[in-house]
């Protein structure tokens, strides 16, 4: 069996690796893809480092951060990275949501073809939720970290305001209903809840309310 190996082939795939069948080793390596099985001479070259730049959204706010990549990494959007310079004490795990490359946007590229990635920030994240009262909807907020879990049909708080989550608006359009379903928070865009109304003795009959009708307290 041939030795395989990940490069680009000039005729299917110039940008993307790809595997190949090494057919001839040493200084001058020859190679045939297993896509289109174009045979053509490839240069081994060690493994180079680049400094990425990285834009992290956090909240409502934006900064810009560097990050060290190799020849070897793929990143691809919706992947969870760590931004990390390697020479400060500061590190972000994100999600990534953009992948520029010169003027174009990429779903998929090598550290090579990378110019900025854009990312979203997990470590601690703000959910929003919408409580509903009756007619009433109120807006409310619950900083949390990312993988922190909300389940369908538990009881949550936030804002000293007690609620049920019913539905959960996942960040790729989907919505989550059933009960018992548990999301992370670093994947949710909004949350669909009901006022948890804790009624004491008395369904929440006060003193006042029972003047007049032979009941004292």
């Amino acid at each position: 069996m041939n030795d395989e190996i990940e490069v680009l082939c000039p005729s299917c795939s110039p940008k993307i690796a790809v595997l190949h069948d090494v057919l001839k080793s040493g200084q001058n390596t020859v190679v045939q893809c297993q896509e289109c099985g174009n045979v053509h001479p490839v240069k081994i070259e060690g493994t180079r480092n680049f400094n990425i730049k990285v834009i992290i959204s956090k909240g409502d706010s934006s900064f810009t951060r560097m990050t060290k990549l190799t020849s070897d990494d793929i990143i691809s959007v919706d992947d969870e990275i760590i931004a990390d310079d390697g020479e400060s004490d500061e590190v972000f795990p994100i999600i990534v949501t953009a992948i520029e490359s010169g003027d174009k946007r990429l779903e998929k590229a090598n550290a090579e073809e990378i110019g900025t990635i854009w990312g979203r920030a997990i470590d601690e994240v703000v959910v929003k939720i919408a409580v509903h009262r009756g007619k009433s909807t109120e807006a409310i907020q619950k900083r949390v970290p990312g993988g922190y879990e909300f389940i369908v049909g538990k009881e949550e708080t936030a804002d000293r305001t007690n609620f049920i989550v019913k539905k959960i608006k996942i960040r790729d359009g989907s919505l989550e209903s059933r009960t018992g379903t548990a999301v992370e928070a670093k994947f949710i865009k909004r949350i669909f809840a009901e006022d948890a109304v804790k009624r004491g003795w008395g369904e929440g009959r006060t003193a006042w309310s029972m003047k007049g009708k032979g009941r004292t307290w």
